[in-house]
């Protein structure tokens, strides 16, 4: 005896779909335990933010990234006594709009639905003027910095750059904070693996965000002169 043919069907998850009772009476107190956590309000938000709203920077994406650097570098200086310098995360790692209105827990995790942990690289100015501006250049993305300012000009060509308001020294160390995704070469950013030295935070994105929402009654972000192109 031997098998001979092997069938199979697509069944659709619905409401049509007879509830176990045995099973949803386990479920149920768990599920009213989780959405009341995720359901607490924790913020408000001015105004309706979403990542599509900018063509090299974004309301939500600086605030994503600014919310990164805020909430890492405490606990990077705690640790090293040094501090960050720039922050650079992935336009597509932002997964949700921020809605007017209350922001509860449940919106951080829209936003941030991946497990990811920050890191902070140590990388040359060389390093960053020769493969971070230039990946940054050619991406024509919004991809939420903060520390880094960045000009183009009408040809995606580097016009200006500086970190913390001073020009990039090509000789000097500078702490690059991103995630573990990012660090390992997702979204094309192979360059972070150029560094000479890497902290890990122990500390997820997500978490840096709730921290954030927490500390702040009100959130109001906007699109400014971080990331620009000349016309």
């Amino acid at each position: 005896m031997y098998l001979t043919k092997i069938e199979g069907k697509q069944i659709s998850i619905s409401d049509s779909l007879e509830i176990n009772a045995e099973i949803e009476n386990i479920i149920k107190p768990y599920r009213s335990h989780v959405n009341k956590g995720l359901d607490s309000v924790i913020s408000y938000a001015v105004d309706t933010y979403s990542k599509s709203d900018g063509d090299f920077n974004t309301a939500i994406g600086n605030l994503f990234a600014d919310a990164i650097f805020e909430q890492a570098n405490f606990v990077f200086n705690k640790r090293t006594g040094k501090n960050i310098d720039v922050v650079l995360v992935n336009h597509g790692g932002i997964r949700a709009i921020i809605s007017q209105g209350n922001i509860t827990t449940r919106t951080a995790y829209e936003i941030m639905p991946f497990e990811n942990s920050l890191v902070v690289a140590e990388m040359t100015g060389k390093t960053i003027t020769d493969s971070l501006l230039y990946y940054l250049s050619k991406a024509k993305r919004a991809h939420p910095i903060s520390g880094l300012k960045l000009k183009l000009d009408k040809d995606f060509n580097v016009d200006e750059a500086t970190i913390n308001g001073k020009p990039i020294d090509a000789n000097k160390v500078y702490h690059v904070a991103t995630n573990d995704y990012l660090y390992n070469g997702g979204d094309k950013m192979t360059f972070f693996q150029t560094n000479d030295s890497l902290h890990v935070l122990n500390y997820k994105v997500r978490s840096a965000l709730l921290d954030y929402f927490i500390k702040k009654d009100t959130i109001n972000p906007e699109i400014d002169d971080r990331f620009i192109q000349i016309k």
